[in-house]
């Protein structure tokens, strides 16, 4: 018999990084006590890097969805994978030239320049390691991916990234 209740344990796991987070930051603020300056500098540091962590935390907490959906979803080494009931596929994060949000915000959708096309449920199980694997996207704001999966009311599909150098290319068609 479970000495903490399960859905007890569900928030603790979905709070961890930013309870983690403030708990450096605590710490620094009683580091302060110091009476060594440069000891009082370093627990600024810490509270700086606390407060980091914990901000970083929330976002990835913000990225997490309720629910279950099909599948399991790997990022290793660069390479995206999904493995769903009835189809799934590998993209290279290299390879990856448009990010979108379909089904009205319940799919990710992945291109690639050669025409491969991955689709995933933003709930599926891993689907997690995507805030990182993302993140490396250059020039895409987690801010603003963060507010498209928070939409109340997503578009049927939402251009979220567009890879810089096809960008350019897309201006100078216009």
């Amino acid at each position: 018999m479970p000495l903490i209740r399960p859905e007890l344990t569900a928030v603790f796991k979905r709070w961890s990084e930013v309870m983690a987070g403030l708990g450096v930051a605590l710490f620094g603020l009683w580091a302060l006590q110091a009476n060594d300056a440069f000891f009082q500098a370093l627990a600024a540091l810490v509270i700086l890097a606390g407060l980091g962590m914990a901000i970083i935390g929330w976002r990835r907490m913000r990225f997490q969805r309720d629910g279950v959906a099909p599948g399991i979803v790997q990022l290793v080494e660069g390479q995206i994978s999904y493995f769903g009931p009835e189809e799934g596929g590998f993209v290279a994060l290299r390879d990856l030239v448009e990010l979108h949000l379909v089904a009205q915000g319940q799919e990710w959708l992945l291109l690639c320049a050669d025409g491969t096309r991955l689709q995933i449920p933003v709930a599926a199980r891993g689907a997690d390691v995507l805030f990182d694997a993302f993140a490396t996207l250059p020039g895409l704001r987690m801010q603003s991916l963060l507010e498209a999966l928070d939409d109340p009311e997503p578009p049927a599909t939402r251009a979220l990234w567009l890879h810089p150098a096809r960008r350019s290319r897309h201006r100078q068609l216009r």
